[in-house]
C-alpha cells in the first residue's frame, strides 16, 4: 500500500512539472492559454488517492519549490548572434532544445550571479574627445570584477572615432568580450561605426532609462556615450544600468530577430 501511494505522489509530481513548464513556455511565447491547455497534451491520467476522489494531476499538484522559477527556451535565443552570450537567471530551467539551439550556433549560456554584473568582460575604446570617461569607467568595470579589454586611444591627441568603435565592435562579435562600451564626444558617430560590425547591435545612451531599454529591449551589446554631454557620475550610472539590465523575454527577441535578418540580407 506505501508503495502505491509513494508511486501515485511521484507520477503526480511528474505530470505537475511538465504542465507547468508548458505553461511557461506558451508565456514566454507570447501565446494565450488554448481551452484545456490547463491538462498536458497526450494520454490524461488520472490517479486515486487514499480515500480521495479521481482528480487529473495539474500545476496545484506540482512541488511548490518548482514554481516561480525561469524557463530559457529556444525562442530567448533568436535574437542573439552566432558565437555570443545569453545570460541565464541563477537557478533557471534550460529546455534541451534551447541547449540544442545553443549548441548548433555557438551561443555561450552563462548563469548571471545575483549582486553582480552579468558580464566579466568588456572591450573599452574612446576617441580623444573621451579618453578621460573612459579612463573613469575602466576604475568602476575594475571595481566590479569585470576584465577591461582596452582597446585604445591612450591619449589626447586627435584620432579616428570609428577606428576605436570598429575594435570594440568586432571583439564583441566574435565573443572574446561579452559587451563593448565606446565613449566619444557625442557617442553618435562610435554608434554608427559599430553597428557596421555583423552581429553588433550598439546603442548611444544618455540616461539610466535609455540604457535599461537598450539592453531589455534591444538585446544592445554595445554601448555608446558622449563625453561633452554627460559628467562621469551621469555616465557612471548609464554604465550600471546597461550592465545590471538583462535581455528581455520572448517578444522583444523576435524583434531583434527582425533586425538580424535586416542586417543579414543586405550584408555583402
Amino acid at each position: 500500500m506505501a508503495a502505491s501511494l509513494d508511486l501515485t505522489a511521484l507520477v503526480r509530481r511528474v505530470a505537475g512539472r511538465v504542465m507547468a513548464e508548458r505553461g511557461r513556455a506558451l508565456h514566454l511565447a507570447g501565446q494565450p492559454a488554448a481551452p484545456g491547455a490547463g491538462r498536458p497534451a497526450g494520454v490524461q491520467v488520472a490517479l486515486t488517492g487514499a480515500g480521495g476522489p479521481d482528480r487529473p494531476a495539474t500545476d496545484e499538484s506540482a512541488a511548490p519549490a518548482r514554481r516561480g522559477v525561469a524557463l530559457v527556451t529556444a525562442r530567448d535565443l533568436e535574437g542573439v548572434p552566432e558565437g555570443g552570450s545569453h545570460f541565464v537567471p541563477r537557478g533557471a530551467l534550460v529546455t534541451d532544445l534551447a541547449r540544442e539551439e545553443a549548441g548548433r550556433r555557438g551561443i555561450r549560456l552563462e548563469e548571471r550571479v545575483a549582486g553582480r554584473p552579468a558580464v566579466t568582460r568588456i572591450a573599452l575604446g574612446a576617441d580623444h574627445g573621451g579618453v578621460r570617461l573612459k579612463g573613469d569607467l575602466a576604475e568602476l568595470l575594475r571595481s566590479l570584477g569585470v576584465e577591461v579589454l582596452d582597446v585604445g586611444t591612450r591619449g589626447e591627441d586627435p584620432v579616428d572615432y570609428p577606428d576605436f568603435a570598429r575594435a570594440a565592435a568586432e571583439l564583441v562579435a566574435r565573443g572574446e568580450a561579452h559587451l563593448g562600451i565606446v565613449v566619444d564626444g557625442a557617442g553618435i558617430g562610435s554608434a554608427m561605426a559599430a553597428n557596421k560590425v555583423p552581429g553588433v547591435r550598439a546603442a548611444n545612451c544618455w540616461d539610466e532609462a535609455t540604457a535599461q531599454n537598450a539592453r531589455e529591449h534591444n538585446y544592445a551589446n554595445v554601448l555608446t556615450l558622449g563625453a561633452r554631454h554627460l559628467t562621469p557620475e551621469a555616465a557612471r550610472k548609464v554604465v550600471r544600468a546597461f550592465l545590471a539590465t538583462n535581455e528581455g523575454e520572448a517578444r522583444h527577441g523576435r524583434r531583434v530577430a527582425k533586425i538580424t535578418e535586416i542586417e543579414r540580407r543586405y550584408a555583402r
